[in-house]
């Protein structure tokens, strides 16, 4: 998925496909942020410093954002892997 392409040394911009490379992008980012929240609450549970109530709720909460997440996923016809973005010498980002 390229939002440009280069012909003759000029960058020639397709609105159509700028736009999916940006929620490509914009999802990226979110998946991201949504598996260092993930982390950080299985650390705190982990290390005992939830109630079960709040355990329970947690738990619940992350359920249903991965749900959301599935769910644009879908709607931009993107998977999983669209959001691995490549970053080269440093690897894959997720």
């Amino acid at each position: 998925m390229q939002p440009v392409s280069q012909a003759n040394g000029r960058i020639h911009l397709d609105p159509d496909q700028a736009e999916q490379g940006l929620t490509q992008l914009v999802m990226t980012v979110i998946e991201l942020l949504r598996q260092i929240v993930e982390r950080h609450a299985m650390r705190r549970v982990e290390g005992g410093t939830l109630t079960d109530e709040q355990i329970e709720n947690l738990g619940i909460a992350l359920m249903n954002l991965e749900e959301k997440m599935d769910e644009l996923k879908e709607v931009f016809g993107l998977d999983a892997e669209d959001l691995n973005i490549d970053l080269g010498p440093l690897g894959s980002l997720l």
